[in-house]
């Protein structure tokens, strides 16, 4: 896997719609009063509603000779990428942001025809570089889910990138702070420190403070906006920990292709890969059939 993980402070490799469509952003034209302040469904509603195809992407670059047969499903080649948001818009698909997906999914709100999420995970600088201005270009609109502790450092966005992204009415996500599973969290964690003389030192850490909590509350800052969704890092997640992520006001948690957790569909919405791998045929099959 291409994904990377930062262990504290040591840096550790884990890891068609046309010009003139409508902004992805506007609310179609049928969706009344009644309909957007109606009760929120509840979990069975939601679970019967027919999925939305969100895609998740992770660097966006041509292979080297060093990459793995496992690293290149994560790298998706620039050609490919930019022929498979093309095929998306040629096609008359129309991406959507989060807040249209939740009011869907827990007040039956329409969608546009179509629709389609687009959600690029880790912050690497490709996706600023080349996914934006991809999208840019149809019309699209994206969500970006954010590892603060990458920010600044060489291949990733820095502050200002994320800050423009946002204005541009892209949405910020928190995907923690050095991607760490959130099933390995603990509230009682502790963190060993060596001092100079060689003394080790025991400072009691919680994970979800250090792992969630702070790094979104540092996106709001840089955003201005409050930071509404989360994306499982890896796409792990495992039930105990459901009851965590949605206490702290997500309105949804996005992981990968396991199958939503009933009781927590919101908490668990289905992503799939854009591998790099695919064909546009193969892509534009697996968006028709995965959901």
């Amino acid at each position: 896997m291409i994904k990377k993980a930062f262990v504290w402070l040591t840096v550790c490799t884990l890891g068609t719609l046309s010009c003139q469509s409508k902004p992805a952003d506007k609310t179609p034209a049928n969706v009344t009063a009644a309909t957007t302040s109606a009760k929120p469904a509840d979990n069975t509603a939601i679970m019967g509603r027919k999925q939305v195809p969100v895609v998740c992407y992770h660097q966006i670059r041509d292979w080297k000779p060093t990459d793995s047969k496992g690293a290149k499903d994560y790298i998706i080649p620039i050609a490919a990428f930019k022929e498979h948001i093309k095929m998306l818009a040629d096609s008359g698909y129309h991406t959507i942001l989060p807040d249209q997906l939740y009011n869907y999914l827990t007040k039956g709100t329409p969608l546009p025809s179509k629709p389609i999420m687009l959600t690029f995970d880790d912050t690497d600088l490709d996706q600023f570089t080349i996914a934006n201005p991809t999208l840019k270009k149809y019309g699209f609109k994206g969500v970006y889910f954010v590892m603060t502790v990458s920010l600044g450092r060489p291949h990733y966005m820095t502050n200002e990138m994320v800050k423009t992204l946002s204005d541009e009415g892209n949405i910020i996500g928190s995907h923690t702070w050095d991607h760490h599973r959130v099933d390995k969290y603990t509230h009682n964690g502790v963190l060993k420190i060596i001092g100079k003389n060689g003394k080790i030192t025991n400072k009691p850490v919680d994970d979800w403070v250090t792992q969630i909590d702070k790094p979104t509350k540092k996106l709001e800052e840089i955003t201005g906006k409050k930071i509404e969704y989360f994306a499982y890092p890896f796409g792990v997640w495992k039930k105990p920990v459901l009851p965590e992520i949605q206490k702290r006001g997500f309105k949804i948690a996005f992981q990968l292709a396991d199958k939503r957790d009933p009781d927590y569909p919101l908490m668990t919405v289905r992503r799939i890969l854009d591998s790099g791998y695919w064909t546009t045929k193969t892509f534009s099959n697996s968006v028709r059939h995965s959901f």
